[in-house]
């Protein structure tokens, strides 16, 4: 039996596209050499548009592929899904099918739902802890990710799949300057800050400066930098501080062209959009993503290539998307030992929560028991989609004996499509790997009868059987 192929009908994606380029269907229609009647059929879904159409659009006006052919964002998807399902909403009866229509046809209208929806579930979920704050951890959690001006940031940062194309170019222009590829970049950033600047870099005593990693003192004419940095740390806070000395009209313009809530957001988005430039500015887009390349993607070997630490590489390469040189589109996340998630980048489709810690049966739980040794794992989501996982323990600053160095754990992973290109599988046998079947977290995740389960899912009604007790004490229906 002959498996017919599916029509790809992506006219509302097509015409968003026209419209960002500012062309007509006619232009469109001259550029892609067509008449401007099919650009037209196209637009209202009245034609399919061919594998071979599509390339030349894609070649013609320099885009991502994925961007508007049959690969739609499968994380707003999942997101929606996850809305539509609250059986609060009654709209049991909308479908996955019907969704992905609405993401295709308007994506900024899903996104506005989503919004709606998050500002909903906080209200709901502040008035039902307004009795005691304090006396539920996982409450807590939900209220401190749905923080309006945290929230948007994030959102904000992956609308641009965590890549802004004029800060990375300005930073590699000006990487060259300072010729930070050949000289000590200590040296490099310390006389830029003096000669330019008239600004001095002090290290400081942990007991002058107990709370603070980085002061910039404007009176004195001074950077202070905490002793308990390292050199890597050092560096970055030098790098970003220059930054907001020599960039800080870019920067400004980046923050307000994002359009956020609040002061508190714009707060957050410059001192976010900074530490991009820094990472950028050290670890230079060409080089870097050529050295990913040689290393086979060796977190620990680039580290010290680049004089950055672990945390620093491994959020970098999430910014690998220049269009005309991708690196692999990877997700990152930081976590603590309690479960809370602090960091969340992806350039990928990664599905992250919005609250809550990750799910118990990713193994990036078990770095702590073995400190500084990568774990891999292969996982897989409720959607199938596969993912090849890195994770292994960081210590952000070196302590001292009183004040034992905060821990956390670097979660980095792919597609598993792109994990043969990573060190890391050189010696695995992925096809003989089974996947592990994980959740978003216990609140959003659908699969029945989990031995991990901590709490029921938000979006199903609980079904409890006085006759049998199963693996998991939450049983709930399909429906």
């Amino acid at each position: 039996m002959t498996r017919r192929k599916e029509k790809l009908l992506i006219g509302p994606r097509v015409r968003r596209l026209r419209r960002t380029l500012g062309i007509t269907q006619a232009q469109m229609a001259e550029d892609l050499g067509v008449s401007a009647s099919y650009i037209n059929l196209i637009e209202a879904n009245q034609r399919p548009i061919s594998a071979k159409l599509l390339l030349t659009l894609a070649q013609v006006y320099d885009f991502n592929l994925s961007d508007v052919g049959g690969s739609m964002d499968a994380r707003l998807v999942s997101e929606l899904m996850d809305v539509v399902r609250d059986p609060t909403l009654e709209l049991a009866g909308v479908g996955k099918s019907e969704v992905e229509e609405v993401v295709n046809a308007s994506p900024d209208m899903a996104r506005a739902f989503l919004r709606i929806y998050g500002r909903h579930r906080d209200l709901a979920m502040r008035q039902y802890s307004d009795a005691n704050l304090l006396a539920d951890r996982e409450k807590v959690e939900v209220l401190e990710e749905s923080a309006r001006s945290v929230d948007a940031v994030r959102e904000y940062f992956h609308s641009h799949r965590n890549y802004f194309a004029e800060l990375d170019e300005a930073a590699e222009s000006f990487s060259a300057e300072l010729f930070l590829s050949t000289d000590e970049p200590h040296t490099a950033l310390t006389d830029r800050l003096k000669t330019r600047h008239g600004y001095r870099v002090r290290i400081v005593p942990t007991d002058v400066m107990p709370d603070k990693l980085r002061y910039f003192d404007r009176h004195r004419r001074r950077i202070e930098l905490s002793e308990l940095l390292g050199q890597s740390g050092r560096r970055f806070q030098l790098a970003v501080q220059l930054t907001l000395l020599e960039f800080a009209d870019l920067i400004q313009a980046h923050t307000d062209a994002a359009d956020l809530p609040d002061q508190a957001a714009r707060d957050l988005a410059r001192v976010s959009l900074a530490n991009y430039f820094a990472a950028a500015l050290l670890m230079p887009y060409g080089r870097f993503l050529r050295e990913c390349e040689t290393t086979r993607y060796d977190i620990e070997l680039l580290s010290h290539r680049f004089g950055a630490s672990y945390e620093q590489v491994a959020h970098r390469m999430t910014t690998l998307q220049r269009p005309e040189a991708r690196g692999i589109p990877f997700f990152f996340l930081r976590m603590d030992a309690a479960g809370n998630v602090s960091k969340r980048f992806s350039a990928g489709r990664f599905h992250f929560s919005k609250f809550g810690g990750a799910c118990p049966l990713w193994n990036i739980h078990d770095c702590f028991a073995t400190p500084e040794q990568v774990r891999t794992q292969v996982i897989q989501m409720p959607d199938n989609t596969t993912y090849f996982s890195i994770a292994r323990t960081i210590s952000r600053a070196e302590g001292a004996y009183n004040s034992p160095a905060a821990k956390y754990v670097i979660g980095l992973g792919c597609d598993i499509a792109y994990a043969p290109r990573l060190i890391y599988a050189r010696e695995l046998n992925l096809e003989a790997m089974e996947p592990v079947p994980i959740g978003v977290n216990c609140y959003l995740c659908e699969r029945q009868h989990c031995p991990s389960r901590a709490h029921a899912p938000l979006n199903k009604k609980l079904d409890f059987d006085p006759r049998a007790r199963g693996i998991s004490v939450f049983r709930f229906g399909d429906a």
